[in-house]
């Protein structure tokens, strides 16, 4: 791929100057000769030569004469070569003005600049993120139809196409994290040297272009594997089949909530706060454009119905993320009040043995002052007398919050003593990773491309084993989180709302959604829907 950086270079340039220079020297050779040329022709006469004899006074007179007329030509040649000269320095100032050349000179090299370059940067991941977000979801329906079909037993199961499908989403989305993690770096200065920084810039938009044509490729093919042009019957069965469970979730999940308010401290179930009456603006919007696709399917409109199914289909799976985490938490909290006893003696393990080598045994630190060391330790008393403290108090308290805080202070003494840690640890980072792709996934309309870095990095992290990585990631999931609702409130009002889209249009939900896809394909649907 040929380097952005040596596009708009203008090439040949000292090919240009030298004819410019050529030519200027031709005209003035061309002056000279004129001028000499007539007076060796004078002089030869006036000497006596054998082509023109002198003639006394009168012949002199007309010699005369005949020299001024032949310096004429001579003088406008010269002049032109002159304007000819001065015209190619001209051109040559006017285009080199604005750049940097080794000399010093300022010289305009066609390339954005930085700023430009980092913008672009970013709105490719938010495009990217949501085209396998919004992919994501539509392979889900599709794969849904077939298996209800499947147990009707009027199909043998999903096609094998649908692999090819799948494979492309997962691909997609490996080239996203890798645009993802190559972001984080750059916002953490590297690289350090500033062209190298413009092709990591230039990288980010390569594998976001890429992971848009992986699934654009695809496209087609999921077309046909739901073949909603032969009718959309079936499709809009499960459509409708997933809004009335969701439908009657609601109620459970409002019956959650209250519970988590009852037994937990308020700041336990404050990720969710919210979440069932999004929910139902979203099932509200899902059964308006399920409405109207039924009728336009009955009038043979098969593209609007199509277009209308996909609308509803996206906000049905928001409120299945919002009433999903909901269910979730309330699971989260059970098991961390669970874990928190254990967490707190294998963090007295940890500190305990941080003391021994304080006092003279190996240690497991080697690289931390016994200084260091001493400060750490005390530090994680501290903490963990404050969360004694809390659960003697008899007070709801958030399980999930102390034992974040055991984990956080123990881990820069902790040496792999203690099994349960790692334990603890998992358990709130898969919680803080899943409460931000929640938010994301529910009010991508809004959601920038700093919460989404974060929430990438964290997702990168959580993968491994490493106690120091995990309690990274958890602090990058917060972080995104509180990034996200940050965009919401800055951004999170639709421009002109009405009854069904006021909340939905935080989710990105729009009369003409997007669909499967990438730049080319994901809005095929749109042009079909006429705007409400």
């Amino acid at each position: 791929m040929t380097s952005s950086l040596i596009r708009g270079r203008p090439r040949r340039a000292r090919a240009h100057i030298s004819a410019r220079v050529l030519h200027a020297l031709l005209g003035a050779l061309v002056g000279v000769a004129w001028l000499v040329l007539p007076g060796t022709a004078s002089g030869g006469a006036a000497s006596g030569g054998p082509h023109r004899p002198v003639a006394g006074a009168l012949g002199q007179r007309e010699d005369r004469g005949t020299h001024t007329a032949d310096l004429v030509l001579p003088m406008i040649a010269v002049a032109a070569a002159g304007v000819l000269a001065s015209y190619g320095f001209w051109r040559r100032r006017r285009r080199t003005t604005g750049r940097t050349t080794p000399g010093g000179t300022p010289v305009t090299t066609g390339e954005p600049p930085d700023e430009e370059l980092d913008e672009r940067a970013r709105d490719a991941l938010v495009h990217a993120d949501g085209w396998v977000r919004v992919s994501g979801e539509e392979l889900a329906f599709a794969e849904a139809r077939f298996e209800a079909e499947t147990q009707d037993g009027t199909e043998a199961g999903a096609p094998k196409e649908f692999e090819d499908v799948r494979r492309a989403v997962r691909e997609a989305g490996t080239e996203l994290a890798a645009a993802f993690h190559i972001r984080w770096q750059y916002e953490h200065g590297v690289p350090e040297e500033g062209a190298s920084r413009r092709h990591a810039l230039a990288g980010i938009v390569g594998r976001c272009e890429e992971a848009g044509r992986l699934l654009d490729v695809r496209a087609a093919a999921l077309d046909t594997l739901r073949g909603l042009e032969e009718g959309l019957g079936a499709a809009l069965a499960v459509a409708e089949g997933r809004f009335r469970g969701l439908t009657a979730r609601t109620g459970g999940a409002d019956a959650a909530l209250a519970e988590l308010a009852e037994r937990y401290a308020p700041t336990a179930s404050a990720p969710v706060v919210g979440n069932v009456e999004q929910a139902k603006d979203r099932l509200v919007f899902a059964t308006t454009r399920l409405n109207l696709a039924r009728q336009a399917a009955d009038a043979g409109d098969v593209g609007r119905a199509a277009s209308r199914l996909r609308a509803a289909e996206g906000a049905i799976a928001q409120a299945g993320v919002l009433i999903d985490g909901v269910e979730r938490l309330r699971e989260d909290l059970a098991a961390a009040a669970g874990l928190v006893p254990a967490a707190l003696t294998g963090a007295e393990t940890e500190i305990a043995g941080a003391r021994q080598a304080l006092d003279g045994r190996p240690s497991a630190h080697p690289d931390i002052t016994p200084g260091e060391l001493r400060a750490r330790t005390g530090h994680a008393d501290v903490v963990l007398a404050g969360v004694r403290q809390e659960l003697a108090s008899g007070r709801p308290y958030d399980p999930l919050g102390l034992l974040r805080r055991i984990v956080r202070a123990v881990t820069p003494v902790a040496a792999g003593r203690a099994g349960v840690l790692p334990a603890a640890a998992a358990l709130c980072v898969r919680a803080a990773v899943a409460g931000a792709d929640d938010v994301v996934a529910t009010h991508r309309a809004v959601v920038g491309c700093g919460a989404r870095t974060r929430l990438a990095e964290a997702r990168r992290r959580a993968g491994t084993e490493n106690l120091e990585d995990m309690v990274a990631a958890d602090e990058l999931a917060e972080e995104a989180r509180d990034l996200a609702d940050q965009d919401i409130r800055l951004n999170g009002h639709p421009p002109e709302p009405s009854p069904d889209q006021a909340a939905a249009f935080l989710g990105g939900l729009l009369p003409h959604p997007p669909s499967y896809g990438g730049p080319r394909t994901s809005d095929r649907r749109r042009e079909v829907d006429e705007p409400r």
